[in-house]
This record gives structure tokens, C-alpha cells and sequence, in this order.
């Protein structure tokens, strides 16, 4: 059934290709990626389908006033901001595109693994300083190395990936899935992440589960002192905690693309005064830090629309 020209309301901004694959199957699209949620709420009733990305929450209050409303396109993965539960008991379908930036995804977590374990940000600010130092800037190998993901959707499945050719131990836990294990990932249970990882990649979609669910209760389990990267939600480490065990060595270094400190729109991080642990991060060279970027490259942010763009047609066509 043809769409006759529905319309559907843009309130982020996506890659055009979206809007002129959903024009070409008939659907009239607009955009208002300025005004306020409570403005949005006054008109929402006329649209067929929104695409968002995080610029506010669709809960149950914002659906109920979408009479009309067919489906949520969210650009990206996590889908924590939007109430699915009560748009499917509406009939909104919700989609999301975490194949568009899942490769993206993999490669920032292994280059800020190698990143840290090359001393680049000691070595490159020392270099514009004037210091020489190789002996300090001495680096470490990923060959040889325990990899233990956590949560091994789209995200996890690709950092496995981009691992493969560098001789280390890559498994996974993941408390949903199982049956997983291929020449990439062993998958494992919990007890085993505990007892052999030496780096520990978290890629956990935010819930209540999930909140601060690295802490210092979770850490004290690993055997070994480890490497932590989250280019997943900032909610889901414990930043307190894990300045914590960074003092102790407990964990040796820190990859940290997002932060519990961002706003829910991931824009920005709090206006609010940042606590001390924040100082701690950006002046430790044992940590390195991205602005919520692991997914946000130029190839992305294409393929994120064009996902989107077939799982609309493929639904309503």
C-alpha cells in the first residue's frame, strides 16, 4: 500500500538520504528540529512517522498525543529515550539502525585501545613540550592479551571483529544471547570474564539493569588488574567507582567514549559544576576520552539512514 504522500517529521537532523529515499516512496516529510517538545506535542497528531536521534524523550505522554503516529525512526542504536513498550501496545513501530554505525563503532574502541596502550596522548604532548622520552612512552601489544566483551550485540559482534587479526583471546558474555561463539569470540559466562580478561569492552544498551552496572563491587571481582573501555552508555560505569579503582590500579587505564555526565541529548555534557572525578579523568594520561563520537563517522552517518530508510519500506510498503 502506497504511502500517499503521509507525512513523516524529522526532529533531528539525519543524513539527507533518509528524507529523499522516504520523499521517492511517496511520503512528504518535514522538518522542526528547533522547537520545544511541549510545541511538538501541540501538532504531533497529524504525522504518520518521526525520526529522532536523542533530542528528547518520546514517553508515554508525547504517544498519547500521536493519534496518527505509525512508526518512531531512531537514528543510531540505543533506544533508552523512547517508551517502546507503550508504543507497541499503540501499534508504533520503532526502528532503529545499529548496523549503520557498528563497524564505526569497532574500529573507535580498538584505536583508543591502541591509543592507550601506546602512550600516544603522554607521548604526543610530551614530543610538543620538547621531551624525547622513549623509555617513559615504552608501549604494550594487544597480541597476547585477554579481550572480555560484555553485551555482544551489533557493537560487540564488530569490536570482535576488528580484533581478529591481533593475536589475542577475544570472548564474551552477554546475559540474553547465547549459542554465539564463531572464530571471532568465545562466548563464556560471567565467571570467566572475572577470571582471565585483561582488557574489558563494555557494549550494554542503558536500562535499570544496566545503570552503573561497572561499580566497585563489579570490579573487585576480576582477578586481574584491567583495561576498561565503554563506547557504549555513559550510564553504564560508575565514573566515582572507576576513578577509584584507577588510584588503586585495580584499573590499569580507562578508554571512556561516553560519560554519565552527558545530557540525555548525548550534545553536551552537564551544566552543572563537574565533580572532582572529571578533573581526574582529563588530566590522567591513563585515560582516554572521545565526546560520544565512537559511532559518528562520515560513512555512518549515511548508513544510518539508508537502514532506516529500508526497514520503513519494508514494513509500510
Amino acid at each position: 500500500m502506497q504511502p500517499n504522500f503521509k507525512k513523516i517529521l524529522f526532529l533531528d537532523t539525519v543524513h539527507p538520504v533518509l528524507e529523499q529515499k522516504l520523499t521517492a516512496l511517496g511520503y512528504s516529510c518535514e522538518q522542526d528540529v528547533t522547537s520545544s517538545k511541549t510545541e511538538i506535542e501541540s501538532k504531533i497528531e497529524d504525522y504518520f512517522g518521526i525520526v529522532i536521534r536523542s533530542r528528547f524523550t518520546i514517553d508515554s505522554a508525547f504517544l498519547n498525543k500521536a493519534n496518527a503516529l505509525k512508526f518512531i525512526a531512531r537514528s543510531g542504536s540505543g533506544l533508552e529515550n523512547i517508551d517502546v513498550t507503550h508504543a507497541e501496545t499503540k501499534g508504533i513501530k520503532v526502528f532503529n539502525s545499529p548496523e549503520g554505525n557498528m563497524t564505526a563503532v569497532g574500529e573507535h574502541a580498538l584505536g583508543m585501545l591502541l591509543m592507550l596502550f601506546n602512550q600516544l596522548k603522554k607521548g604526543d604532548a610530551e614530543v610538543g613540550k620538547g621531551i624525547w622520552d622513549r623509555e617513559g612512552n615504552r608501549g604494550l601489544e594487544v597480541s597476547g592479551k585477554t579481550i572480555g566483551i560484555i553485551g555482544y550485540g551489533n557493537m560487540g559482534k564488530a569490536f570482535a571483529k576488528k580484533l581478529s587479526g591481533f593475536d589475542c583471546r577475544v570472548m564474551a558474555y552477554d546475559k540474553y544471547k547465547s549459542g554465539f561463539s564463531d572464530s571471532h569470540v568465545d562466548e563464556v559466562e560471567l565467571d570467566i570474564i572475572f577470571e582471565s580478561t585483561d582488557v574489558l569492552s563494555i557494549h550494554l544498551p542503558l536500562s535499570i539493569e544496566t545503570q552503573h552496572y561497572v561499580n566497585s563491587d563489579f570490579l573487585s571481582k576480576f582477578k586481574k588488574s584491567i583495561y576498561v573501555i565503554n563506547t557504549a552508555r555513559g550510564n553504564n560505569v560508575c565514573i566515582e567507582d572507576l576513578v577509584g579503582a584507577l588510584k588503586t590500579n585495580k584499573v590499569l587505564g580507562a578508554c571512556l567514549d561516553v560519560l554519565e555526565y552527558e545530557t540525555k541529548s548525548f550534545e553536551t555534557i552537564s551544566s552543572k559544576k563537574l565533580p572532582e572525578e572529571f578533573n581526574y579523568l582529563v588530566q590522567s594520561d591513563k585515560v582516554i576520552l572521545s565526546p560520544h563520537v565512537a559511532g559518528w563517522t562520515k560513512e555512518s552517518y549515511v548508513k544510518l539512514s539508508i537502514f532506516l530508510a529500508d526497514k520503513i519500506e519494508k514494513e509500510f510498503s
